[in-house]
């Protein structure tokens, strides 16, 4: 894991743009038009998430190729998982297990919560409740969930 650098954009948008491919397959959209509206997506998420206070934006490396992001709040009532994601072929494979765990252990042994949102229907949504997390409040399309120290 490093710290994102400008150089690390045109992954990002790659990255973000795989995890968006499922909802935009049935736009009936033209390929420019889904470029178009990715780009402007990719460049308003990045923009909101840059400007929290405590937040790190990590980029996840495997033998030294980016792989994924991480990006976390840690603030001093809570830590907050803001934004995680792999590229497909690293997704299933334990990585966001093993990085949600050592965020849990962080959150333990400074005694303070964990908290994210996930997508009513994104399938992440079962590892969180594996690992414990439990739903906090219903935000429309997002289930905000936390998981207590």
């Amino acid at each position: 894991m490093r710290p994102i650098t400008a150089a690390d954009h045109p992954f990002l948008f790659d990255l973000y743009a795989s995890t968006r491919s499922d909802e935009l397959a049935v736009t009936g959209w033209t390929a420019a038009q889904k470029t178009a509206f990715l780009q402007q997506q990719f460049a308003a998420q990045h923009a909101h998430y840059a400007q929290f206070d405590h937040t790190t934006l990590d980029l996840l490396l495997a033998d030294g190729e980016p792989i994924g992001r991480l990006y976390v709040r840690r603030a001093p009532d809570e830590i907050s998982i803001v934004d995680i994601a792999l590229v497909p072929a690293a997704r299933n494979t334990g990585i966001a297990t093993r990085l949600l765990g050592d965020l849990i252990a962080e959150a333990g042994r400074t005694s303070t919560p964990l908290r994210t949102h996930v997508e009513k229907h994104n399938p992440a949504q079962r590892l969180y409740e594996r690992l414990g997390f439990r739903v906090k409040e219903d935000r429309g399309v997002y289930w905000f969930l936390e998981h207590a120290p």
